[in-house]
């Protein structure tokens, strides 16, 4: 019985550390870029947003406050792109 807990302890320790090492990944903005709102597809938003908690959840296309990371000096390149929520 002792060594089922040490395994799943193990286990969920391991499972915690990759959720938050992909949570991380996610949201740090990459060197020379900026957020472009406004242009991201449904489900391809780089963070969060007003009314979503995490990646990947904007609900339409051109959501306002949905952002992805652009290379810095696009987004006001890109049709209906915006550095403001």
């Amino acid at each position: 019985m002792k060594s089922n807990t040490v395994i799943v302890s193990a286990f969920a320790a391991a499972m915690a550390l990759t959720a938050a090492s992909h949570v991380l990944a996610q949201t740090a903005q990459p060197a020379n870029s900026e957020k472009c709102y406004g242009v991201v597809k449904a489900g391809l938003n780089d963070c969060q947003t007003a009314n979503s908690s995490c990646a990947g959840t904007a609900t339409r296309d051109r959501q306002a406050d949905a952002y992805v990371y652009v290379p810095a000096g696009t987004c006001k390149k890109i049709a209906g792109g915006t550095l403001k929520s």
